[in-house]
């Protein structure tokens, strides 16, 4: 009996044995860097031992570390049905939300310290995720709560550090600590580096990304965020050098990767430069766009001068991207961008016209709105809040045209009435880390309608001075006191009211809203003209800013038209188009109309409005330029037909004769001649080219 269990007791000791050797053999082949091996361990461990959540925490950080966060978050949810409240598991699910800027980061991360509250790690997260919300304070005290459980922590050094270095203290005794304890941890560095690029102090962060190399040259993760950042502020070479390091010691993120296919696809554009301007379009639509993005470039800068009283003291980059994807590489790794337009620094990267559905984006919006955040950046030498430069920007949209920025949308209606808007002095959190799917949209609105609230109440100048204020590290609280005279806590109950009682009926009626319009479209579909008129008078003003697809302007222009009304027709689309609303099709419907009613200069603005929408358009380009050549706006006539002719046009010899006609009406006979001989070229017995040839050959013979 003995004799068996001193057997038995030997087989359970042999088996911890060969399973803590495997563990280690796994943990081993990890930090040699023999990524594919480890992972063979990790799936013979789990596979052998389903119960151990140990082994499927570890496997998960491994797929994290390497790039995979979904597969290390399905792995860490697993070890979490085996053990509830898993601290390893909850603190990986932790850090996979925080790598997407998610806000349920912070959550898992204290129900990672509930179930552990020594695990050092989960301080940490929760120290870099205060920074990242602008809270320097908060960040400081969960870094003090790690050094707590652990003394030698270096992370949580730092973390101090950095918090020095963002307030201007370059000599922070906190670092000279990090080094006594490794002169050679340049994640410190790192960390810093980080925090710069999401306070969008780019030169700075790649500052710190230098100095975490100098110290580890190794450290690869930050050898490719210094690529990265280089290539955002247009330092391509040398991005595509130190990405191509990264790449080739098997630092492969879909940043680094990315990136460097963005670069390589840089020799498909073509760049114009002037003294203060470089503009990057796509060789397939360079022609056609340059004329309208160059004369709004140079509109938004001479505008801006003026209004921040701010001379640039270098050109603007502005890149147009028709693939999204390209687009997208730039803002990777960043916070609460918008889906179509990024700034960094004095360089601006923004979709182009053709990337998007006709009618979803206003490109020349989007450029003022980018453009705002160059000046913003540049006078307060990056040191401003997230929600004021947002803020600042989408105000400007609006000042430039009334008909542009963006309007009152339902997801904005639905956190108004459930009271999601946050408190001033809180508001960089609704950018960085939002809580629920739509918080960034809202915060956008939140945003703006501050700034708006601001000039309105105090006038613009006083927006300036806050500007100007935050270019000191002041603080929000702070600058609210200082400038409005009042607590952030009084101006958020102001405000709050201003914006509850401007949105009171579209946020009570809402539902009574949506239920109506649904009416309205079996109404519409049926051929109720009539009806349609009568449910949607009342209705549409309810919610007076919706102008999206389905929306009442157009429902109630249809029934004016089918009961013979154009009159009545075309008001409803102006205030459609004076509202925002950019439907292509419902713009030309408008100018159609205009025209029939003997309004052809109205007619022509209304079909300018798409230039600013849907650009990639010859048959816009060709209305607008013979309006405009009726109406002797020969130049306006010019740079349309020219625009025809660079859409690649269906019939190139009545585009090469329109353009020939304007020439000509603009004593340019030699352009015009030009264009005639085109026009031959491509279709050699068409009439009026050889007419108008003829025409001008015996004038100049009887000169």
């Amino acid at each position: 009996m003995r004799s068996a269990l001193r057997l038995c007791a030997s087989a359970v000791i042999s088996f911890l044995a060969v399973h803590a050797q495997t563990l280690e053999r796994a943990e081993a082949l990890w930090k040699q860097q023999q990524y594919e091996a480890a992972n063979n361990e990790f799936r013979a461990l789990v596979a052998s031992h389903p119960k151990n959540p140990d082994y499927r925490v570890r496997w998960g950080r491994l797929f994290l570390e390497r790039f995979n966060g979904a597969e290390g978050a399905k792995l860490f949810q697993e070890a979490l049905e085996i053990k509830k409240d898993h601290p390893g598991a909850l603190l990986g699910l932790a850090l996979v939300a925080a790598e997407d800027f998610q806000g349920k980061a912070v959550d898992l991360a204290g129900q990672a310290l509930a179930a552990d509250p020594k695990l050092t790690e989960a301080r940490l997260l929760l120290a870099r995720l205060a920074l990242e919300d602008n809270d320097p304070a908060r960040a400081a005290e969960e870094a003090d709560k790690a050094l707590a459980i652990s003394p030698d922590s270096l992370d949580a050094l730092a973390i101090h550090a950095t918090i020095d270095w963002l307030n201007d203290q370059p000599d922070s005794p906190w670092m000279s600590r990090v080094l006594a304890k490794n002169p050679r941890y340049g994640q410190a560095y790192a960390l810093a580096g980080h925090s710069f690029v999401l306070n969008r102090r780019y030169e700075e962060g790649i500052a710190y990304y230098r100095k975490a190399l100098e110290l580890q040259p190794d450290l690869w993760s930050a050898r490719s965020e210094l690529g990265i950042n280089l290539m955002r502020l247009g330092f391509e070479d040398e991005a595509r050098t130190q990405l191509q390091d990264s790449y080739e010691h098997h630092y492969r993120d879909a940043a680094t990767v990315n990136t460097l296919r963005l670069i390589d696809s840089y020799k498909n554009f073509v760049t114009y430069r002037t003294s203060d301007t470089i503009l990057r379009l796509h060789k397939k639509e360079a022609e056609l766009l340059r004329p309208y993005f160059e004369s709004e470039l140079k509109r938004a800068l001479a505008t801006y001068e003026k209004k921040y009283g701010l001379k640039l003291d270098r050109p603007v980059q502005v890149e147009v991207y028709p693939d999204h994807e390209d687009f997208a590489v730039r803002t990777m790794g960043m916070p609460g961008l918008g889906a179509l337009g990024v700034t960094f620094g004095y360089v601006v990267a923004m979709d182009s016209p053709s990337s998007r559905k006709p009618g979803t984006f206003h490109w020349a919006s989007t450029m003022w709105h980018e453009l705002s955040h160059v000046y913003v950046l540049t006078a307060t030498h990056h040191r401003v809040p997230r929600w004021f430069t947002e803020g600042m920007a989408v105000y400007e949209e609006t000042a430039a045209s009334p008909e542009w920025g963006d309007r009152l949308d339902p997801h904005v209606i639905a956190a108004i009435k459930e009271k999601k808007l946050l408190p001033v002095a809180e508001m960089d959190r609704g950018f960085v880390h939002p809580t629920y799917p739509t918080q960034v949209v809202v915060s956008y609105y939140q945003a703006g309608r501050v700034c708006g609230f601001i000039a309105h109440e105090w006038g613009y100048q006083k927006l300036l001075a806050m500007m100007h204020d935050f270019a000191t590290n002041t603080t929000t609280a702070q600058v609210i006191e200082k400038e409005l005279g009042m607590k952030p806590e009084e101006f958020d109950k102001k405000f709050l009211a201003i914006v509850d009682a401007e949105t009171k009926t579209v946020v009570e009626r809402f539902d009574e809203w949506r239920k109506g319009i649904r009416e309205v479209a079996r109404m519409a579909k049926a051929g109720e003209n009539q009806q349609v008129i009568d449910k949607s008078a009342a209705l549409r003003d309810i919610y007076p800013d919706y102008v999206e697809p389905g929306n009442l302007y157009e429902f109630r222009a249809d029934a004016y038209l089918a009961l013979s009304d154009p009159r009545a027709a075309i008001q409803e689309l102006e205030h459609y188009a004076k509202v925002g609303g950019r439907s292509p099709e419902t713009l030309k419907k408008l100018a159609g109309l205009l025209v029939e009613a003997g309004r052809p200069a109205d007619a022509a603005a209304a079909l300018d409005r798409l230039n600013y929408i849907d650009p990639v358009d010859e048959d816009l380009h060709r209305r607008l330029g013979d309006l405009w050549f009726a109406g002797n706006n020969i130049d306006g006539a010019i740079r349309e037909y020219q625009a025809v002719l660079a859409a690649t046009p269906v019939d190139p010899a009545s585009a090469h004769f329109n353009l020939a006609k304007a020439y000509r009406r603009a004593s340019r006979p030699d352009n015009a001649r030009d264009e005639l001989l085109l026009s031959l070229e491509a279709a050699p017995g068409y009439r009026p080219a050889q007419k108008m040839l003829l025409e001008m050959s015996q004038s100049e013979q009887g000169k």
